[in-house]
């Protein structure tokens, strides 16, 4: 193969993710914020594990939501920190929020799908909405998530908030998630077909309809798993109901991960059921390196190309920043990480790949203090 015809294969690559992200953008909308007459009460359900220095701030932006009757309850999972005693604090001066403790988690269940699926036990309302602890909801984030529901019909809908980054390697990672999602799902398929293949979520924000929840099995079916992003919506659909996604730039937020290490064992603990599953790795890479690191290792060596095959590499260059562009105006993120974007995902390939040897390896993914097997089933096997 020559250097023109690698520099043909490139521009093919960028093409594909870039033109698939720019159609989704008609789909990957924002809420609208209408106010909905038949807007059912709410439980929002948190799980919270040695989060005190989350968990006030979560409950005072939950609390502080507009035009939605709902309950706030927080599920304490063990914490050994001031966790529980906080939520009580908050549960003496609201009643709208209670505190329960979780039972022991039962051998081959993982932490947080556990937690969840006691929480929907607990839940009184008919519209569950699921947030990570470190999630700030906006004052009318229920308003539109309940009137989302109630115009669409959709049992299972969630959305990416916006990523509060800090370190490094927040900045240069976690954008990836819409290049990946909006550049390799075709959403109008997704809308248009119950198939579990064509789904997609984020674990930080759910909302679902309980009874939906309660017949397709909810968090019961993914108890050995650690990514409930792409298996619970898979969940639902597998008992028939469609799901959805939309963009949650404006009524979430959240800071994920805290340092670079944090940053490279979170995105790693559940790669196997994602990117880095042994049957999705070889071709995603195959993708990512052609179509996104590619074009400007061509350009780079341009004394190779002929005119024609520089042309190519450039165009293919462009193709491959443009989705990143975009996405740094629309979903409030960092130019400079766009910039870096070659760069971004070598790293992320680099974390697949260590999470698929340690997979092979044999080697347990440790989260909040707990440690789970390999392979799909989380099976805790230590717990600090």
């Amino acid at each position: 193969m020559n250097f023109d015809t690698l520099a043909f294969v490139a521009l093919i690559l960028a093409a594909i993710p870039c033109g698939l992200f720019l159609v989704n953008l008609l789909v990957y909308r924002p809420l609208r914020n209408r106010k909905s007459a038949s807007l059912e009460p709410i439980s929002v359900l948190i799980p919270a594990r040695n989060e005190e220095k989350n968990i006030p701030a979560t409950l005072t932006a939950v609390l502080a939501n507009r035009d939605a009757q709902f309950e706030v309850i927080v599920l304490d999972d063990h914490s050994t920190d001031r966790t529980a005693s906080i939520v009580t604090e908050f549960a003496a001066r609201d009643a709208r929020v209670r505190l329960e403790s979780a039972p022991p988690l039962p051998a081959g269940w993982c932490g947080k799908q556990h937690a969840c699926h006691v929480l929907a036990r607990l839940a009184r309302h008919p519209l569950l909405v699921f947030i990570d602890a470190d999630v700030r909801l906006a004052p009318d984030a229920l308003a539109r998530m309940g009137g989302f529901m109630s115009r669409s019909g959709i049992a299972l809908a969630s959305g990416v908030p916006r990523q509060e980054l800090g370190t490094f390697s927040e900045r240069l990672l976690l954008p990836l998630i819409h290049f990946v999602l909006l550049g390799f799902l075709p959403m109008h398929a997704m809308r248009r077909t119950r198939w579990p293949s064509m789904s997609a979520g984020c674990g930080q924000l759910f909302i679902t309809r309980r009874d939906a929840y309660e017949k397709s099995g909810g968090h019961s079916k993914l108890r050995d798993s650690l990514h409930d992003g792409i298996k619970l919506p898979r969940t639902f659909r597998r008992a028939g109901f469609h799901t959805d996604l939309f963009d949650a730039t404006n009524i979430a937020t959240c800071r994920m991960y805290q340092t670079n290490g944090e940053t490279w064992r979170g995105l790693g603990k559940n790669a196997t059921e994602g990117l880095a599953a042994p049957g999705t790795i070889v071709p995603m890479t195959a993708l990512l390196l052609g179509g996104q690191v590619l074009p400007l290792v061509l350009c780079a060596f341009a004394s190779l190309l002929s005119t024609f095959g520089l042309a190519l590499a450039v165009l293919a260059t462009a193709l491959a920043f443009l989705p990143r562009l975009v996405a740094a105006a629309l979903f409030r993120q960092s130019l400079g990480s766009a910039m870096l974007h070659p760069l971004g995902v070598l790293a992320l390939l680099a974390i697949q790949w260590n999470a698929l040897g340690r997979h092979f390896l044999g080697r347990p993914a440790e989260w909040k203090g707990r440690s789970y097997g390999p392979m799909s089933a989380a099976h805790p096997v230590k717990a600090a």
